[in-house]
């Protein structure tokens, strides 16, 4: 077996590859940074959060190291960072999980994002997440339910209210996808899966689609929840949400 550090060096040779929590040479991500990441996952409300928003759970801030792993592998395509960002994926799930069998939903991505990347990194985090909990004893799988309208733009940059105008009625459960699942899973319940919640708009445009065709949403599940104007924290998790951006009670309508 070749060691870890020679796989490392050759890594850093080859590659040019650092370690995007600490900077040290080899991979993308180090152990010493691979064992700081958060367990478990938290209820993480969006403020202001969508009416009727399904129950989000989020493994951890969208922040640091978390941050720097999510854009590496969504807009860089860095696929060995694939594995841990899934685990915190399945972390989020487990947490919101209701008991039976359960369908994985990714947030569909944009035709052409996907076809600019090669890659689909939403469903594709989604997919593993739902093998890893399937290891787990899980009855889980995950299912491409959704469709996008021509005509979205980019949701980097834009406020809720914005965001909320670009996504209405974006979102789209075509039928033969629903029929074909139902013939092989029967009765399931959904959760709706996303890489990061801003706003809550996003998931709450999934789950709008879902339900318009008769789908119950049991919970929203993301790696990771972005916390606005809020001052720096110790630790990996999200155990303190009050104050501004993100909330651990739910929203008062």
């Amino acid at each position: 077996m070749v060691p870890a550090d020679l796989l490392d060096a050759t890594a850093d040779l080859v590659l040019g590859a650092r370690c995007l929590g600490c900077g040290r040479p080899g991979r993308p991500l180090c152990r010493a940074c691979a064992a700081t990441l958060p367990e478990g996952a938290a209820v993480t409300w969006p403020v202001p959060t969508p009416s009727g928003l399904a129950t989000p759970w989020a493994a951890a801030e969208y922040d640091g190291t978390v941050r720097s792993l999510v854009v590496a592998h969504k807009e860089r395509r860095v696929l060995a960072l694939r594995a841990p960002l899934a685990a915190l994926l399945a972390q989020s799930v487990l947490a919101g999980m209701p008991p039976g069998r359960v369908v994985l939903v990714p947030v569909p991505s944009r035709p052409s994002s996907v076809r600019a990347r090669g890659d689909d990194p939403t469903y594709a985090l989604t997919a593993r997440a739902a093998r890893i909990l399937g290891r787990a004893g899980c009855e889980t799988r995950a299912a491409r339910l959704l469709r996008t309208r021509p005509g979205l733009v980019d949701q980097a940059g834009l406020d809720a209210a914005a965001r909320s105008a670009n996504l209405a009625g974006s979102m789209s459960c075509p039928s033969t996808g629903l029929r074909r699942l139902a013939r092989r899973v029967g009765r399931a319940t959904v959760v709706v899966c996303d890489d990061v919640l801003t706003t809550g708009a996003t998931a709450r445009e999934a789950q709008r689609a879902l339900e318009a065709v008769g789908v119950e949403v049991a919970a929203v599940a993301v790696v990771a929840a972005t916390r606005r104007r809020l001052p720096p924290r110790r630790g990996g998790g999200l155990p303190d949400l009050s104050g501004p951006g993100l909330s651990p009670r739910p929203p008062v309508h």
